[in-house]
């Protein structure tokens, strides 16, 4: 028989499945008997098919909140600066020779199994329930295992949830052969989101995960553009500690609090936000000049603005960590997406990391995390 299969990791799934069509076809025109539905799976075992994505995190450096709609469209010039980080959000997709549908997530412990023809549950099912929407947004139409892993601690503030969803519609998007083209990853990832925590999504999380790298996202009536900042990332990676401070945190709780207030016409709000605003934008020229003096007092004056936010932007126990980092070589604080717990990143005088490193490290509960700027977004893999 003809040794027509596609060859390379990244073969398309549509190229394996026609592969799978052909030598299926080819192999009973040998055989003397009609096959019934068992034997075609039993043939097809060798061309099941494996797909490995995976995502970065990210720790936002300014301009948070503002991403998020309708917000950006009532500041003009709206943007916002973040990395994007090594701790990955990972999917793996095994396809079956049946029609059951098996997800795992292993990092929250959970795993349950349905088949297609009970497809219309997903919708509505509570586990799991952003690996459930989006299955049930792309309606495969091949059985498989679906697991999933985060290598950032839950509610850390990085994004964990708006990269798993990256990570996990470039998997299932392969799944079923390329539906849509990358440009629509973004706007479907935040469609479903929105329908899991019932609020507006801000969008800055995406790009990050999807493109990986320093950038700025900017907002405005035409659209969302992202500019990749070609910076010094040795000096950044230097400079900047990323702490877990041991409280997991609501992220729509404080934004959806945040976002009904500046809608109900708030000018204490609309004042912040501007302020918010112009440190994002004066960030961004300081990183591209690599002027590091400037970026730490950029940051040092952002801080008052977060916290003007709200009143549980931080907690005690996370204002304590923030002292701590002050006394011990940290310029300013940045709290990592809504607050209310997870991640604080510090900014540090030059040559003062390993100090504040190791008196955060001494506090119970937190966790500084090892890191490395990530270049690269969603990698997404076939075999």
């Amino acid at each position: 028989m003809p040794n027509f299969e596609p060859t390379g990791r990244n073969a398309t799934v549509k190229e394996r499945a026609q592969f799978s069509v052909k030598a299926r076809s080819l192999t009973l025109a040998f055989l003397p008997v009609a096959l019934t539905s068992f034997d075609y799976r039993v043939l097809s075992f060798n061309y099941l098919m494996i797909i490995e994505s995976s995502a970065p995190t990210r720790v936002d450096l300014a301009g948070g909140t503002i991403d998020i709609p309708p917000l950006f469209l009532f500041h003009e010039g709206a943007a916002t600066v973040n990395f994007a980080v090594d701790l990955l959000a990972k999917c793996r997709i095994e396809t079956r020779d049946d029609d059951q549908i098996v997800l795992e997530s292993i990092d929250r412990g959970v795993k349950f199994e349905t088949s297609l023809d009970k497809m219309g549950e997903l919708k509505n099912e509570p586990r799991l329930e952003l690996l459930s929407k989006l299955v049930y947004f792309f309606k495969p139409e091949t059985g498989f295992n679906m697991t999933t892993d985060s290598e950032a601690p839950a509610g850390a503030g990085l994004a964990g949830s708006s990269t798993l969803n990256i990570a996990c519609i470039g998997a299932l998007n392969t799944l079923v052969e390329n539906r849509y083209s990358p440009d629509r990853f973004i706007p479907i990832a935040a469609n479903v989101e929105c329908q899991v925590i019932k609020v507006p999504t801000g969008f800055q999380d995406y790009y990050s995960a999807q493109y990986g790298g320093t950038a700025a996202i900017h907002f405005s009536p035409e659209g969302i553009r992202r500019e990749a900042l070609d910076i010094d990332i040795k000096t950044l990676e230097e400079r900047v500690v990323v702490l877990y401070t041991g409280e997991p945190r609501n992220s729509g709780t404080n934004n959806w609090e945040i976002t009904k207030r500046h809608i109900d016409g708030s000018r204490e709000l609309y004042d912040i936000f501007e302020g918010i605003r112009d440190d994002a934008l004066k960030l961004r020229g300081a990183l591209l000049e690599n002027d590091w003096i400037r970026v730490g007092e950029i940051l040092q004056h952002a801080f008052p603005h977060r916290k003007q936010l709200s009143p549980r932007i931080t907690t005690p126990h996370m204002d304590m960590l923030i002292d701590k980092a002050l006394n011990n070589g940290a310029i300013a604080a940045k709290i990592c997406g809504a607050g209310g717990g997870g991640c604080i990143a510090f900014f540090c005088e030059e040559g003062r990391k390993q100090d504040v490193e190791t008196a955060l490290s001494a506090e119970a509960g937190a966790e500084v995390l090892n890191y490395k700027v990530s270049t690269d977004g969603l990698i997404v893999n076939v075999s």
